[in-house]
């Protein structure tokens, strides 16, 4: 049985068709991390965004400012993609669902910019920070800075003594029927 998930921002349907069919991994693993990400940040509620574990790390906050105005760079500055103003990247109210409404609104014309993009614009070497790299290997890193992020906050709600949402598979708070978690040495040698 596959995994449900409780809320999904972007459904299969709406991720668009890339111009090639090798760039398809990219668009399905934007939708299916912005899902993710939504999906944990729907754990939050109002009076949790000012949760700071401890003072070196930020509140629950500013993770979720730093994840839309991250993406705005790494995909307008380093990838060329059309972006709003830095200004505008933030949601104009400050509750957990005006984050994750902002974060969905964002990702929809990047998957459509996307899957217009070329082999060639994919390969292109572009600069990043202080190096030269290729936008997909860009696209990647952003991909993973996310993940980064996502499990930040999934070890806050668990901190908080709080039911943490499946993302890749089972957890300690969420499993189903068929779930199959790699946790010894025998399932890790099956074929």
């Amino acid at each position: 049985m596959p995994m449900n998930y409780e809320y999904i921002a972007i459904p299969d349907a709406q991720v668009p068709r890339a111009s090639s069919p090798i760039y398809q991994h990219l668009l399905d693993t934007y939708a299916s991390e912005t899902n993710k990400v939504i999906s944990v940040w729907r754990c939050f509620s109002a009076a949790d965004i000012g949760y700071q574990p401890h003072p070196q790390l930020r509140p629950v906050v500013d993770v979720l400012k730093h994840q839309l105005l991250s993406e705005r760079r790494f995909f307008g500055e380093f990838m060329g993609a059309p972006e709003p103003l830095p200004a505008e990247v933030l949601p104009k109210g400050d509750k957990p669902e005006d984050y994750w409404n902002r974060m969905r609104e964002l990702a929809l014309p990047r998957l459509a910019f996307f899957a217009r993009q070329s082999e060639g614009w994919w390969l292109e070497p572009v600069p990043f920070f202080d190096v030269i790299r290729t936008r997909i290997w860009i696209f990647w890193r952003r991909v993973l800075h996310t993940c980064h992020h996502r499990t930040q906050l999934t070890v806050y709600l668990r901190m908080m003594n709080r039911p943490v949402p499946s993302t890749y598979g089972p957890t300690a708070d969420v499993t189903w029927a068929g779930a199959d978690p790699t946790q010894s040495v025998e399932a890790a040698g099956r074929k």
